[in-house]
Order: C-alpha cells, then sequence, then structure tokens
C-alpha cells in the first residue's frame, strides 16, 4: 500500500442493545449488558481491531446512556484498542462536559480515546435534557463550535445563543492527544458532509439500508468542501458504520442474525412510521454484495468490505453488533472471526490491489 492510500481501521460499533431474546423472551438486564461490553472490548483488543465505539441513547432498550464510563471501563483493562462515542449526541450534552468525559477516557487509555459527535437520529435525549427538536441544527453548529474550541485552548472565551458565556476559564483535564480526535457522524445528510469537509474533520456514515456506493456523492461533497478549505482531501479519513455478523458458515449465520434483527427493526419502524415491515425478503437484499448488511461467513463479509473501499474510500469500518439480542457467546465468536479472518483478509486484499 502506498503512500496516498491510507490505512484501513476495522472495528465493531454497538448500542448496547438490551431487547427480547426472539428465541427465549428473555431480557438482559442493563448491568448484565455493560459488563458484556468491557468482556468484548477485552477480546476486540486480543484479536488485534482497530476501534471499539458505542452509541449513546436514552431508552430501555439499550444500555449505551454514557459510554465514556463503559469505554473507561475497557480502557483500564486493554492495551491498543482505540475507543470511541458512536455517537455522543451532542446537541443535547454540555461541550465541556464532554470534552472532560473524554479527555478523561483519553489519560485513563494513554490516549486512545475518540468522540464521534452527531446530531442524533434517536431524540429521546432532547426532552429528557429540556432542549426543544425546534433547535435541532442550531444547538449541534453551536455546540460543534464550542468543542473544538475547547479541544484547541486550554482557557476558553466563547459566547453561543443556547449556553451560558464561558469567560477565560480553564477545562480539564487536558486530552493526551493533542488533539483530542473528533469525527463528524452523518447519516447521509449533504450539509453534515460539507460541514465535517469544511473543518478539516474525519467523518463516519452510518449506512443502514440501500447501496453504499450510493454514498460516494457524499463522500465527494466532503472532499471538494475540504479542499475548498485548504485541507488535504488525501489525509481525511472517512469511516462507514453498517450492521452485521460473521459466523463460520454463511447461510447459518444470516439464519441467526435474522430474527434479533428483524425485531428490532420492526420496533424502530413503528416508532418512525416507516410503513412497510422489515421481511426476510429486505434482509436477504440487504445482505447482498452490493447491499449495506455485513452478515455471513470471514470470506463472504470481507470480500464485501474490500468492495466498499471500492466504492468510497472508507479508511475506517464499524461492524455495528448487535442490532438485536443475540447471545453473548455468538457475539463474541463474531468479535474473534472479524479480528482473526475478516481483518487479515481485507488487508492482504487491499495489498494486492496497491
Amino acid at each position: 500500500m502506498n503512500e496516498a492510500t491510507p490505512a484501513m481501521e476495522i472495528g465493531i460499533s454497538t448500542f448496547l442493545e438490551t431487547t427480547p431474546d426472539p428465541v427465549t423472551g428473555k431480557t438482559m438486564s442493563h448491568a448484565e449488558r455493560l459488563r458484556n461490553a468491557v468482556e468484548e472490548m477485552v477480546l476486540a483488543d486480543q484479536v488485534g481491531l482497530d476501534v471499539y465505539g458505542i452509541g449513546e441513547h436514552h431508552r430501555p432498550d439499550y444500555a449505551g446512556t454514557a459510554p465514556a464510563v463503559v469505554l473507561a471501563a475497557g480502557a483500564a483493562v486493554t492495551k491498543r484498542i482505540r475507543l470511541t462515542s458512536a455517537v455522543t449526541v451532542l446537541s443535547s450534552d454540555d461541550p465541556v462536559r464532554v470534552y472532560q468525559a473524554f479527555s478523561t477516557l483519553d489519560g485513563i487509555s494513554n490516549g486512545r480515546a475518540e468522540i464521534m459527535a452527531g446530531r442524533g437520529s434517536f431524540i429521546e435525549s432532547f426532552p429528557l435534557f429540556g432542549y426543544s427538536l425546534e433547535d435541532y441544527d442550531a444547538l449541534f453548529e453551536e455546540k460543534l463550535e464550542l468543542l473544538l474550541k475547547i479541544r484547541a485552548s486550554e482557557k476558553v472565551d466563547w459566547r453561543g445563543g443556547h449556553r451560558p458565556a464561558i469567560e477565560n476559564l480553564g477545562v480539564y483535564p487536558r486530552s493526551v492527544q493533542e488533539p483530542l480526535p473528533v469525527w463528524i457522524a452523518s447519516g447521509g445528510n449533504a450539509e453534515s458532509a460539507i460541514r465535517a469537509g469544511l473543518l478539516g474533520l474525519p467523518i463516519a456514515f452510518a449506512i443502514i439500508g440501500g447501496m453504499p456506493e450510493q454514498f460516494a456523492q457524499l463522500v465527494d461533497l466532503y472532499k471538494r468542501a475540504a479542499a475548498s478549505a485548504g485541507h488535504d482531501p488525501s489525509k481525511l479519513q472517512i469511516a462507514t458504520h453498517s450492521h452485521g455478523f460473521v459466523g463460520d458458515d454463511n447461510d447459518r449465520t444470516a439464519d441467526l442474525f435474522y430474527a434479533p434483527t428483524a425485531a428490532q427493526m420492526n420496533v424502530i419502524g413503528r416508532e418512525r412510521g416507516w410503513g412497510q415491515p422489515y421481511t426476510r425478503a429486505t434482509y436477504d437484499a440487504a445482505r447482498s454484495l452490493r447491499g449495506a448488511l455485513y452478515v455471513g461467513d470471514p470470506e463472504y463479509v470481507a470480500e464485501k468490505i474490500v468492495l466498499l473501499r471500492k466504492n468510497l474510500g472508507v479508511t475506517r469500518f464499524f461492524l455495528h453488533v448487535n442490532v438485536g439480542t443475540m447471545p453473548h457467546k455468538g457475539v463474541l465468536h463474531a468479535i474473534e472471526l472479524l479480528g482473526t479472518k475478516v481483518a487479515p483478509l481485507v488487508r492482504q486484499a487491499l495489498r494486492s490491489q496497491s
């Protein structure tokens, strides 16, 4: 791989699901799911995965209300893996506290923390913390500006419309990394891609439907915006996040992952008024080579990731495990296969193409 071709990182993302098991009907406690997450981080680190991310949600079917706290537990028992939110709902949080939480994580992990900041596709945090959805966009823009100012300078002077002013005050602890990495998360919004490009920030696209190749236009917008602001497009980092699962056998893995995925996707579909139910036909179409679902044996999942790299030039891939609850042993096995089988296959293929 030549210098102009960024390395390919592969990792795990999760919302720490606590949905009813579609087979047994039992619901895992939040406490058990949190402890399982630490085991997942340890294993992901041991098998050579690059990153583990936890998404922030404030609802009963997910346990990830405080990603930095869970990641800090993992930081204490891992050595190399990077640890990130996926995402931090910055619009409904305080940028001072976000920076402090993740700079603390950065200290505990000795420079392995990252923030992935987003506006939030789930909106339960807004009423919980007293914010209006009418300010959805303005909140994110203002708070991102403050977060970036905090990470750039120990002492901060700042005024905005949605938070009390800060007058020459210090924010501590300072991060080990300078600067602390901040990614922009996007579900496919052109404005988000342009904003990230203009700021020269890395971007993560959530691709959970359709064909990933359709995001090429957004990648192009992102790079053109970056270039217009004086940033080097060849140095930009681009991640994607997609649902998936890895098992020993292609068909059996597909069967295992379908029931919990369909159950949770239909819950979300009803909440959002999608109309059409999530069916096995929908699922199988998404599992096709050009689809957005990365489910199967290591060879097939690796093939799909290599195609993703070819089409979008991604430098990082998150496999989102799980969508709905699956047995913990199966999840650990999927993580093991992702690190010991899929990642080496992807890197070997990319080396042969360079």
